[in-house]
């Protein structure tokens, strides 16, 4: 493991990979315990000197992309928002079947993470906030995000979307999650190796 760390660590030489772990390293100093993960937000854009924020939002989550550009706007930034379902693209386009809707027999809009991505992008967004996207359409956006981008929401509709819920109760209430391989009871994590000097 020690080539695999010194790989990773050789990467920091990149000045805006170093910026951003630098910035973000203060950020946790600096508000660590009394700053929500919105105020993180604005501080680290600030810090950044970032302009322009966009905000990538599920249909579900717009009242709160709403207050969350309202608030970014109110820290001097410029916002530009998109929703899941922009371009009204059927799923069918995607080659789904109607069975595999959720509600088979209609026209049902496919997210669109990729157009969220691109409108971002042709907008000159240089940090992204994503609210709420679907799991794998996160992932899609993250991919074809050209600025940065960080998560505000975890959509989790079955726990408030409070998905850590699950691994702290993953040995009572929400057992449920675990696979056929479960071991006898919860391995304990390896120690992180650590870089000297």
């Amino acid at each position: 493991m020690p080539e695999e760390i010194d790989a990773a660590w050789a990467l920091y030489a990149d000045p805006e990979t170093k910026r951003v772990a630098q910035e973000s390293t203060r950020i946790e100093a600096e508000g660590y315990c009394q700053w929500t993960r919105v105020e993180e937000i604005c501080q680290f854009a600030r810090k950044m000197g970032f302009k322009k924020i966009g905000i990538s939002t599920c249909i579900s989550f717009v009242d709160q992309a709403n207050t969350l550009s309202q608030i970014l706007e109110s820290h001097g930034f410029e916002v530009a928002s998109v929703a899941c379902k922009h371009g009204g693209i059927a799923k069918e386009e995607i080659g789904l079947e109607d069975c595999e809707k959720i509600r088979p027999g209609g026209h049902e809009s496919m997210c669109n993470p990729v157009g969220q991505a691109e409108l971002l992008n042709q907008a000159g967004c240089e940090l992204n906030v994503v609210l709420g996207l679907c799991v794998g359409h996160d992932s899609l956006f993250f991919r074809h995000s050209e600025g940065l981008a960080t998560t505000l929401v975890a959509k989790d509709r079955v726990l408030a979307h409070n998905p850590v819920g699950a691994l702290n109760l993953a040995e009572t209430y929400y057992s449920k999650v675990w696979g056929p391989e479960r071991p006898e009871k919860p391995p304990n994590l390896p120690k992180q190796g650590r870089r000297k000097g």
